[in-house]
């Protein structure tokens, strides 16, 4: 009997998987946070025997390397990728076997020229399918992240892949990587389970022709963190051993001096509780869902880091999402503030607040942090639009006033407020849905 578990990664919208016989175990696409895994094999008592990864990633380091070595597990990669490290090649029409479990290697070029599919096979019968970022759950992967010249054919591949997929049969369940939240997605995903038969129900792949999927992949497509660009580099060189013991404590003085030295002091507390009070010179990102992908874009890469946050442990948590990216804290605070120097705050407020703002006169800017696609579809009158991912690059835009700042539900424009605080400006963040914007005064334009 074949068991399968997922092990979810919400910050990154990625899910990895252990499968198993009962005794020997495979595990598909692991992040670098390997002792997840190796929990997992001891509370269902099996040997990670194999680790297939199903194309080199683009929005996390791979724990593939590491706990290969850890374990002494096979570890399965594209023949094709010119990785650094030694791996059992495969490719297309390869069959692995693990204890009594049979995987077939399956060729599904789209996401990347190299990505694989593994399908179990259990007498005889294909049962599921581990799609990467290939098939997703009522969407595809992207096919831009490799370059934008290469975007075009790699949707024609992503077309066929998925095809492809669907004549394993139609009970064979599927189960992807990316697409509960993740970049790496063309377009939104749905659900948390599917098979070959609800996709070829619902999912455009299958329900418009070639052409018409390529040109509306390629049209929907959105920006996707800078620090992509980097986790190539770490995946064909084999990632590297997280360290996720806990970032060593500096004293007042010694956090005064970074601050004073302009380094990148992180403060992963609520949003509430830093606009109420932080550290001058600081900037806030609330650890949450939407933490990792938003310090990976906006933090510059490189930068040597220390994190604040209200106890160990909600710096930890932190310090373990941006491992998964390839960062690595160099310290942590969570002491008395006071201590340390110049504490700062600034208004929070709602869409009728600015509505009221603006109905008593007030000489303000309104700055709107979500992406140009959103921005276009529904934004304020007047308002002007700089994505979170550059308004530190095009502060310079921003006029010389009250700067207040909102996004679709409040995470961005906070960290975005952060940034404008941090160069001592005048701000004001909205903490609202920007639904509620319509039910107010506000002039609503597209």
């Amino acid at each position: 009997m074949i068991d399968i578990t997922s092990i979810d990664t919400p910050g990154l919208g990625d899910r990895s998987y252990l499968i198993t016989d009962g005794q020997s175990a495979v595990v598909v696409d692991p992040q670098r946070d390997i002792d997840r895994y190796l929990a997992l094999a001891q509370e269902k008592n099996v040997q990670i025997e194999a680790i297939c990864e199903t194309h080199m990633h683009n929005d996390y380091v791979s724990g593939g390397l590491p706990l290969s070595r850890v374990t002494g597990a096979a570890l399965y990669v594209n023949e094709a990728d010119p990785i650094a490290f030694e791996a059992n090649k495969i490719t297309e029409g390869d069959e692995i076997k693990v204890g009594s479990l049979t995987i077939k290697v399956i060729a599904t070029p789209g996401h990347t020229f190299n990505h694989l599919a593994y399908a179990v096979v259990d007498n005889g019968e294909t049962k599921a399918v581990f799609t990467g970022g290939s098939l997703l759950y009522g969407s595809t992967g992207r096919t831009d992240l490799i370059s934008q010249e290469t975007a075009n054919p790699l949707a024609h591949h992503q077309y066929h892949s998925a095809h492809k997929l669907a004549e394993l049969g139609e009970a064979v369940e599927i189960y992807p990587t990316h697409g509960f939240g993740s970049f790496c997605s063309a377009t939104q995903t749905t659900g948390d389970a599917s098979t070959i038969a609800n996709e070829k129900k619902t999912n455009p792949v299958f329900l418009l022709d070639e052409d018409k999927f390529v040109s509306e992949t390629l049209a929907n497509l959105v920006p996707y963190p800078r620090y992509y660009a980097h986790m190539g580099y770490f995946n064909l060189n084999g990632g590297l051993p997280a360290d996720l013991s806990a970032p060593k404590e500096v004293d007042s003085q010694e956090l005064a001096n970074r601050l004073k030295g302009g380094e990148w002091v992180v403060d992963v507390r609520s949003r509430v509780a830093y606009a109420k009070g932080h550290l001058a010179g600081s900037v806030g990102i609330e650890m949450g869902s939407l933490f990792v992908n938003y310090f990976g874009w906006t933090i510059p890469w490189g930068s040597r880091i220390t994190l604040v946050g209200d106890n160990p442990e909600q710096i930890l948590d932190a310090h373990r999402e941006i491992v998964r990216i390839g960062l690595d804290t160099d310290a942590q605070f969570h002491g008395n503030f006071s201590e340390v120097g110049e504490i700062s705050s600034y208004d929070v407020v709602d869409f009728e607040g600015l509505a009221k703002a603006l109905e008593e006169g007030k000489d303000l800017a309104i700055l709107d942090v979500r992406q140009k696609n959103e921005w276009e579809s529904s934004h304020i009158e007047g308002s002007i639009n700089i994505p979170i991912q550059d308004v530190q690059q095009r502060i310079n835009e921003i006029p010389d006033k009250p700067i207040w700042v909102h996004c679709a539900g409040g995470f961005r424009a906070s960290v975005a407020a952060s940034f404008l605080d941090r160069k001592k400006l005048p701000v004001v963040a909205i903490d609202d849905s920007f639904d509620n914007a319509s039910k107010t005064s506000l002039k609503l334009v597209s």
